[in-house]
């Protein structure tokens, strides 16, 4: 195993949506700039957030009058992909520079971070296997987790793990999800079934930890075991560390411009005069 060296280990707890959605894309400026070392991110979410892909659409997609309901936010991700429900879950960010032990390609990247995953739920009795076969567009069906995608993880043949790139300026950025419990009746209202649609069997392939654990697992226990795990696959030497002032000054930025804009979120991400 080649040591990757040192990372910040930055864990932000709970942030709104907009506020973790600013922070990832101004973490992955820093570390594409050369002025951050590469970064593990782990965060919550306060309040549940539905996040939408760099370009999907809203209109068919969420039912945004039922997330106004339910006190649910909706924000837009940098990342591409289809919509995810962000609430009981455990969040990470990997922020890195592209190559060496994470590959050249977004398909040998989430297979390295896939690999700590697995090994991270193993401790706890879960048999996660790696989702075989070519990569995927992310088009099509609106929520993120009724479609597994090669990396990704399952149990029982259920999706616990999903995850989205983007890669900019020589270096990427990995979110991904996973989720310890889900109310799939929430789900139906939030993302209604498009039309000839089976409302039920769409979430079929829908999983959560604690629909597999043998006892119920927390968000602190599980971000500890994903620590662990990539101090161990990767080598990794993770330091714990905040943001900078530049960095949250630049969230800040992002967070007004873009991921707290509700023109925005709603309209599509069109041209960003920063991108």
């Amino acid at each position: 195993m080649t040591d990757i060296g040192d990372w910040r280990l930055i864990r932000s707890g709970y942030l709104s949506g907009a506020m973790n959605m600013a922070l990832d894309d101004a973490l992955l400026h820093a570390v594409a700039e050369g002025v951050s070392r590469p970064i593990l991110r782990l965060y919550r979410w306060r309040p549940a957030t539905l996040t939408l892909g760099y370009a999907q659409s809203v209109v068919d997609s969420v039912d945004t009058a039922a997330c106004r309901a339910a006190g649910i936010d909706v924000v837009r991700r940098p990342t591409g992909g289809r919509a995810v429900f962000h609430d009981r879950e455990v969040t990470y960010a990997v922020i890195a520079p592209v190559g060496g032990r994470f590959g050249s390609t977004v398909a040998e990247s989430y297979r390295v971070i896939a690999g700590v995953l697995k090994e991270a739920l193993c401790r706890f009795g879960l048999p996660a296997e790696l989702v075989p076969g070519q990569m995927r567009g992310q088009t099509g069906r609106a929520v993120c987790f009724t479609a597994p995608a090669q990396h990704e993880l399952l149990i029982a043949g259920c999706k616990v793990a999903g995850c989205a790139q983007k890669r900019r300026g020589g270096a990427f950025l990995q979110h991904g999800s996973i989720p310890l419990d889900l109310d799939l009746d929430l789900l139906q209202r939030l993302m209604p079934a498009a039309p000839g649609e089976d409302p039920a069997g769409r979430f079929r392939s829908i999983g959560w930890l604690n629909r597999f654990a043998p006892r119920p697992l927390s968000i602190d226990e599980v971000e500890s075991a994903l620590v662990d795990s990539f101090t161990k696959e990767l080598g990794a030497r993770l330091v714990p560390d905040e943001p900078c002032a530049a960095e949250v000054a630049a969230a800040a930025r992002l967070c007004d411009a873009w991921y707290g804009n509700h023109a925005w979120t709603v309209g599509g991400p069109g041209v960003r005069a920063d991108e």
